[in-house]
């Protein structure tokens, strides 16, 4: 029997997706965002609040980048959900983090996080419910280390960090226990 829990946010896994914008004087503020998903083939929309520094960023650039933080920069990335860009002139500094600057969009590479997608700002969805960014992926850069032979990414070398909003933990991902498209197969022959 099921228990009633109330108003949960009961969506498990969550992404710690590390969003990076310059500001308008070319300075690098980063964000941490559980709230986004891959919404195209070639598009993400990451919910997050207007009034974030990050956000009015992206707003004057129209570009960004999306990282997936790993478990070896777990203490920078949640501090980079701790900050508040708004309140902390220094934020980026602190953690001592490099960054590049993308050839492919106007907005910084965090070099320490794996995985990042480059992207150019597509749309702005504003309603009574929602506030989201919208991104055109132009481009997706991994470190060597995560690729496997064929140059995918090896989500056990990932070790990419997953957000739990039950019980506000992170945890890393990367056992694969069955095949998309083919776990449920046997169903369809019945």
């Amino acid at each position: 029997m099921k228990k009633n829990l109330g108003v949960v946010q009961a969506v498990y896994p969550m992404p710690v997706l590390m969003v990076a914008a310059y500001d308008e004087a070319g300075k690098v503020n980063v964000m941490n965002a559980a709230w986004g998903m891959i919404c195209a083939m070639d598009k993400i929309a990451l919910f997050i609040d207007e009034d974030h520094r990050t956000t009015q960023n992206i707003l004057k650039t129209k570009a960004f980048t999306v990282a997936l933080a790993d478990q070896a920069h777990m203490e920078a990335a949640d501090f980079f959900g701790i900050a508040s860009g708004n309140k902390m002139t220094d934020k980026f500094e602190r953690t001592g983090y490099h960054a590049e600057k993308s050839v492919h969009v106007n907005a910084p590479i965090i070099e320490e996080f794996p995985l990042v997608m480059e992207c150019q700002l597509a749309e702005v969805v504003h309603t009574e419910n929602m506030y989201a960014i919208v991104g055109k992926i132009v481009n997706v850069a991994a470190e060597e280390g995560v690729l496997d032979e064929k140059d995918k990414v090896d989500p056990a070398k990932l070790n990419a960090l997953i957000f739990d909003q039950f019980r506000h933990g992170y945890y890393v991902s990367g056992e694969q226990v069955g095949k998309a498209w083919n776990a449920g197969a046997g169903l369809m022959k019945q």
